[in-house]
């Protein structure tokens, strides 16, 4: 191969950056192996046109070790690698490396000519000995940290959150191969917690009788029993436990109890009248306000609970009127009832639901209807199914709303609790109408009038 000079190396790499050339065209036309213009133009990339000039040097051992290691740390290429560092040669990085790995450090010690003084020499054998010990300590801490983190990781992925038990067992299989203190700081807790970690491993279950009697009172139970319930049935066994700590264990052995929290339910038993159930699962209406039907809900918010009470017309599902409130009291259902029936027409044939519920068994209630001309039709005792309009409609409330929405208060909720149901009434498409229920209405009207 014929040399080349700088300013020869320069003017193909230019003609190369110029995109109008490619590699092996530039190559052929001057006489060289396209490898060689990949290798200028990434010299000139890094290190600018200086390193096209043709120079001799000696490297020292410390710069070919710092070499060695950014190659294997960032998993260049030995041709990346020369170009970064200004090697004119990448085969120069190929011997540096088999060197180092064949004889060890001492390999890439450089050949001096002539002969140094033994005080010069020993400065700089010196020298050269606690940069490779710093070098070897720096290797070290990076395998420590490698290995610790890949541990750590595995339990993360198994169990999501890591506690200091599960960082003191990965120091505990680690203390062989590195010492403590450099584990310990990694991991983030002091030595005294590990040892004291580690007392506790290596120390047998104190609780291991309490948790097999609160396995067995679980399963014999069949899951329906929570934490203060199997803490009295250990009482009654003659075993004194705190129930947090049956609360803690059940946690540990991941044992939950399966019964779920009972919803609101205004049903009190009979404290009134009983009306019959003229609605009879009857759930279409062939126009407004022949068929409304009532419950209440129970939202919990920010440790709160929240009651709605709203009126559904069942002739286009929408929502006449609501009430919120922060208890189920009987106003909450008297202020809707009579924010209801002001919308309601002089002459109508209206027909009231709604479950048997203490509220509508009132006195007060059935009277308001009563004055107003409304026949009021309940519920069988225990059947959702004859009031499920008004379920499904509290369904879809909780998840298009409380379920769907992050609020920032209880006053947040109640807003966009008023912005929703607006939307439900105006724009939101109900299947069997194809349109809005007031679209519905008013489509309606117009085809009436």
């Amino acid at each position: 191969m014929s040399k080349f000079t700088a300013e020869m190396k320069l003017q193909a790499v230019t003609r190369y950056l110029s995109g109008k050339e490619s590699y092996r065209e530039i190559g052929e036309s001057i006489g060289i192996d396209h490898k060689s213009i990949v290798k200028w133009v990434r010299q000139y990339n890094y290190n600018g046109s200086e390193a096209l000039v043709k120079r001799c040097t000696s490297y020292t051992q410390m710069f070919k070790l710092e070499v060695l290691q950014y190659m294997t740390e960032n998993g260049t290429s030995l041709c990346e690698t020369a170009a970064i560092f200004n090697i004119p040669a990448h085969s120069t990085l190929a011997v540096w490396k088999r060197k180092f790995e064949t004889q060890g450090i001492d390999a890439l010690q450089s050949q001096e000519q002539g002969r140094l003084s033994m005080k010069k020499g020993s400065n700089k054998q010196s020298s050269t000995d606690r940069s490779f010990e710093v070098l070897e300590n720096r290797i070290k801490q990076l395998e420590m940290e490698n290995e610790y983190f890949k541990k750590v990781e595995c339990l993360s992925s198994k169990q999501g959150k890591i506690t200091k038990q599960d960082k003191a067992q990965v120091v505990y299989e680690l203390r062989h191969k590195y010492s403590v203190k450099s584990l310990v700081k990694l991991a983030g807790i002091p030595r005294s917690t590990y040892y004291n970690l580690v007392k506790r491993m290596n120390r047998l279950d104190p609780d291991t009788d309490i948790k097999g009697e609160i396995q067995a009172i679980y399963e014999e139970h069949e899951g329906r029993y929570g934490y203060r319930r199997i803490r009295d049935e250990l009482v009654n066994r003659g075993k004194k436990v705190n129930h947090k700590k049956v609360q803690r264990i059940m946690k540990e052995l991941g044992l939950r109890c399966l019964v779920r929290m009972k919803r609101y339910k205004s049903y009190k038993g009979t404290v009134g009248k009983i009306a019959p159930n003229h609605l009879d699962r009857q759930f279409s209406a062939d126009a407004p306000n022949e068929k409304w039907v009532t419950d209440i809900t129970e939202f919990k918010l920010f440790g709160e609970k929240l009651y709605l009470s709203p009126v559904l017309d069942l002739f286009n599902g929408e929502i006449i009127t609501y009430t919120i409130g922060f208890r189920p009291t009987y106003s909450l259902v008297s202020d809707m009832l009579e924010k209801a029936l002001e919308s309601l027409p002089e002459r109508h044939q209206l027909l009231m639901h709604s479950d048997q519920g203490w509220h509508y068994q009132m006195n007060q209630y059935r009277n308001l209807l009563q004055a107003k001309g409304v026949k009021q039709s309940m519920s069988r005792k225990g059947n959702c199914y004859d009031n499920s309009v008004m379920e499904n409609f509290f369904g879809i409330l909780k998840s298009e709303l409380l379920y769907f929405k992050e609020f920032e208060s209880v006053n947040h909720f109640k807003l966009e609790l008023e912005k929703y149901i607006e939307y439900y009434n105006r724009k939101r498409l109900k299947g069997k109408l194809k349109m809005s229920p007031v679209q519905y209405r008013t489509h309606f009207e117009q085809v009436a009038s």
